[in-house]
């Protein structure tokens, strides 16, 4: 009876070289089948909506930083009151002849860093009473989160119409005080509760039980993990800043000797550029304000499919729901 050999098992018959030449051609030779290669976690959170959130946020950032020193003087007056855009005026003028380009320019500098500075102390006002509440516990929590409450159903714009009204002298710093005070709340809430989810996990158990310190469990072991939440929460104190200046702005309640967009279109309406036909003094910080608002949106909605993956399989998934039901209605 015949014994069947392998094909891994060498033929005594051939020779040492034959047998070099087979080896050297094997390892050459190209395999069959390849794994597939694991996509890359950077390649997979960069979504095209973050892509292009990411970029009209750019723009707008590098005009309102660059564009100040690349345009005249915005409270520049001269004779051509009401001026379409020309060659001279790229965005025509105002009703006493400043351009409106430069207007921009500096409006949407302004802007932004109301914004940033509100979304900043926002954010410092949420993780402080957020974070340190909810990993502490006990009675400081009780009274951090009473605290919380009871900010998160004052009501933000009469609250802002108010103070804005007694304070004659309404500079950047105490305007933005007042926006992040209004906008610090939801926050909190959040960052309490994933504090509360976190705290109780093993590594902080561990991390306990070694002794570390409060402020270095929350620094090393909680913090990394709430920086998601964190930017979310960020992103979107900027987009409300943003909405909440230009709404005190255009009723007169804004920034006092700094131009913002709604300091722009609370010009505007005065100057009645609307029924006037003027629209190039108030289409452009409108379509800024939407612009901005769209960019930090897209981003904010990247930033919570990062937080919760389900959010980003979700679409694949409905779209395979639907090519099940027509291939079975098929």
């Amino acid at each position: 009876m015949t014994a069947i050999v392998p094909e891994s098992t060498p033929d005594p018959t051939r020779s040492a070289q034959e047998l070099d030449a087979a080896d050297a051609t094997a390892d050459s030779a190209p395999p069959t089948t390849r794994p597939s290669r694991r996509p890359r976690r950077g390649r997979a959170l960069l979504t095209p909506s973050l892509i292009i959130g990411a970029g009209i946020v750019i723009v707008i950032v590098l005009f309102g930083v660059i564009g100040p020193f690349l345009v005249q003087d915005p409270l520049a007056i001269s004779n051509e009151g009401m001026q379409p855009p020309s060659a001279e005026h790229v965005l025509g003028t105002t009703q006493t002849g400043q351009d409106v380009l430069a207007q921009l320019a500096w409006a949407t500098r302004g802007s932004l860093i109301v914004g940033v500075i509100v979304a900043s102390l926002a954010l410092f006002l949420s993780a402080f009473f957020g974070i340190l509440g909810g990993y502490l516990g006990g009675w400081l929590d009780e009274l951090f989160s009473l605290f919380t409450n009871v900010v998160l159903i004052l009501p933000g714009l009469p609250l802002m119409i108010v103070i804005g009204s007694y304070v004659q002298q309404r500079g950047l710093l105490l305007i933005s005080v007042i926006l992040a005070i209004t906008s610090w709340a939801a926050s909190a809430r959040v960052l309490r509760s994933q504090t509360l989810s976190i705290r109780t996990r093993d590594y902080v158990h561990a991390a306990r039980i070694a002794g570390e310190k409060p402020h270095r469990i929350i620094s090393v072991e909680i913090l990394p993990n709430l920086l998601p939440v964190m930017s979310s929460g960020f992103v979107f104190a900027l987009i409300t800043a943003i909405l909440g200046e230009a709404g005190l702005s255009f009723i007169g309640l804004g920034v006092y000797g700094t131009q913002t967009w709604g300091s722009m279109l609370f010009y505007a309406q005065n100057a009645q550029a609307l029924t006037l036909g003027a629209w190039w003094w108030f289409v452009p910080p409108g379509l800024m304000i939407a612009m901005l608002g769209c960019g930090l949106s897209l981003i904010n909605f990247s930033i919570d499919g990062i937080i919760n993956p389900r959010l980003r399989t979700a679409p694949k998934q409905a779209k395979q729901v639907r090519k099940a039901e027509q291939e079975t209605m098929a």
